[in-house]
């Protein structure tokens, strides 16, 4: 199931419900700033996954995090500290906040939702997606091999986190994490 899909259905859609009622938005707008927020940061996942440390920082977040509470609770999505964690997990993904403000930009000419809107909307969906990264990776069993797919290549066994680590899309990520520790 895609990322993206996962936090649409998050709860019977309550999860993206609750952040269109958060934001004023109507269940339209909330898929429409999901689809474009969502891919935004899940290549941030990607790009970061590709640096040195940047696995063992996933691997550990999702370990540690507690993510999967901002898709198994919706009332989570309103609370201050989902803001403060998602402006965190912002911050490790893109570095900085021309990077976010840029994301919110794109997005706001895709969706008709004013940038500003979004720039507040973004450390939510932040959180989402790690939410979603974390529910997929505990339903492979949790270990490592799950995260990494179990070892299966082929496409539709691929894991989430697999397909972010097949940055030369031949569908293994053999190659890719050798090319990763060589790097250090």
């Amino acid at each position: 199931m895609s990322l993206l899909k996962t936090i649409l259905e998050s709860q019977g859609g309550a999860v993206a419900g609750q952040l269109a009622k958060q934001f004023g938005l109507d269940a339209n707008q909330a898929s429409s700033v999901l689809g474009q927020l969502v891919p935004a940061l899940s290549a941030g996942v990607k790009k970061n996954t590709a640096q040195q440390s940047g696995l063992e920082g996933l691997i550990g977040a999702l370990s540690k995090g507690n993510h999967q509470r901002y898709l198994d609770d919706p009332s989570n999505i309103g609370q201050q500290a989902t803001v403060d964690d998602g402006n965190k997990i912002l911050g490790h993904l893109f570095g900085s906040k021309d990077v976010s403000r840029q994301v919110a930009s794109h997005a706001a000419q895709q969706t008709g939702v004013s940038s500003d809107l979004l720039k507040k909307m973004l450390p939510v969906v932040a959180t989402m997606v790690m939410g979603g990264l974390s529910k997929q990776s505990n339903s492979g069993g949790g270990a490592l091999a799950g995260l990494l797919g179990g070892g299966n290549n082929s496409s539709a066994g691929q894991s989430l986190i697999s397909s972010f680590l097949d940055s030369d899309g031949d569908g293994s990520i053999a190659d890719d994490l050798l090319g990763m520790l060589l790097k250090r």
